[in-house]
This record gives C-alpha cells, sequence and structure tokens, in this order.
C-alpha cells in the first residue's frame, strides 16, 4: 500500500475535525496586541515562556514609547529593560529584540521579511515564531505554528505521536494541504483554550468528540 494511500483516511478526518471547528475560531484575531508587523514579531519573541496576557501588558508601554525597529534599535537598553521587566526572563529577551531591531534596520530597511529563511536568522526567532509571523503580519502560510495548545492537541487528535516540536510540524505539513495551515495552528490553540483544556477536556461539549481517538480516555 503507497503512503498516500495509507494517510488518505487520516486526512478525511482530519480536514473534517478543522471543518467543524472553523466556524468557531477561525476568524478569532492574534491572542497578541500589535499594529505593525514589527511589533508583532517582537511580542511573538517575548511571549516565549510567558503568557499572552503578560506580554500585552508590557507591549502596551513598550510600544507606546518605542513604536517601531529604528526607536527599539537605538534605544537605552536599560530603559527597554526596565519595561519588559515582568516577563520571564527579561534580560535576555531585551537583548534579542533589540539586537533583532538592530538587524531589521541593517538589512531589511526596519521592516520584517516576508521569507522564513530570513526571518529564523533574527535572534530569538525559531521556526514557531517565524510561522506565526507570516500568517498573521503577511497571510503567508510557510509551515504549521506549533505551540503548546497545538502540539497537544495534535497527540490527542492522532495527527502526530511525535514530541518534538519540528517533526510534530512535520506530521502536520504532510497530513493537510497548505491552504489549511494556519487553520489548524488558529483553531487548535483556541480549541486547547476554550475546550480541551490540558486540565479538564470538556469532551462532553466537543463537536470533534466523535472523531478523536482520545475522547474515551477523559
Amino acid at each position: 500500500m503507497s503512503l498516500t494511500q495509507d494517510i488518505a483516511p487520516q486526512q478525511q478526518r482530519a480536514l473534517e475535525i478543522l471543518e467543524r471547528l472553523k466556524p468557531l475560531y477561525a476568524t478569532e484575531p492574534c491572542p497578541l496586541n500589535y499594529q505593525t508587523p514589527v511589533q508583532l514579531l517582537l511580542a511573538v519573541i517575548m511571549a516565549a515562556q510567558c503568557t499572552d496576557e503578560r506580554v500585552n501588558s508590557v507591549t502596551t508601554e513598550l510600544f507606546r514609547r518605542f513604536p517601531d525597529a529604528a526607536a527599539i534599535a537605538e534605544a537605552d537598553s536599560n530603559e527597554i529593560e526596565a519595561i519588559v521587566r515582568p516577563l520571564s526572563f527579561f534580560r535576555n529577551k531585551t537583548k534579542n529584540i533589540q539586537a533583532t531591531c538592530r538587524m531589521l534596520v541593517e538589512q531589511f530597511g526596519g521592516q520584517v521579511p516576508q521569507n522564513i529563511d530570513e526571518l529564523v536568522k533574527l535572534p530569538g526567532v525559531a521556526r514557531k515564531t517565524a510561522t506565526m509571523v507570516l500568517h498573521y503580519a503577511y497571510g503567508i502560510d510557510a509551515g504549521v505554528t506549533v505551540d503548546t495548545h497545538v502540539k497537544r492537541l495534535s497527540q490527542l487528535l492522532g495527527f502526530s505521536q511525535q514530541k518534538d516540536l519540528e517533526r510534530i510540524e512535520k506530521d502536520l505539513m504532510q497530513l493537510l494541504p497548505q491552504s489549511e495551515w494556519g487553520h489548524c495552528f488558529v483553531i487548535l490553540t483556541y480549541h486547547g483554550r476554550a475546550v480541551c483544556n490540558a486540565k479538564k477536556p470538556a469532551c462532553s461539549s466537543c463537536l470533534v468528540a466523535g472523531l478523536c481517538p482520545s475522547a474515551s480516555q477523559f
């Protein structure tokens, strides 16, 4: 049996799951507040191992005082650090966002590149950051953003049995057409927050419980 034949039923089930959940989440906005691609990039860098709510509380003041890449590149690092101090690893994040802004100014005219290979060269930017920024800022789906919720739900739904984020992403990219990569990230992230909670999944009220191989476990 060919690989295409093996994966076809899984693809059909995955697409049906996304179609059922799209009406609930497909139009949900980015959970991070931003006005420009640069602000989004910096917010995503700062969101590593930190809640979106905490990041949004910090970026309100940061972007008011330093609205673009040039302003942050030229700022006193102590001023930036004082603002981002409520975040985890605030010293390292201060270094990364300022170094990133300097690279944006020097190499990209102060703009966020629309190429994932260029994005991942920026300090503090991994594939997860790059794919999320490209999706929300430019509508470009160069991969599947695999955050905590996407990782957990991908395993529960049988989309991937991998533990490594990049391997999970490869499985999802193989399982789904590119037109669904961005939807997959948004839908699984919001569904993981609203219904498929890590501590107590609400399977009885889940629209895809009948398609989920893990529903009987809870």
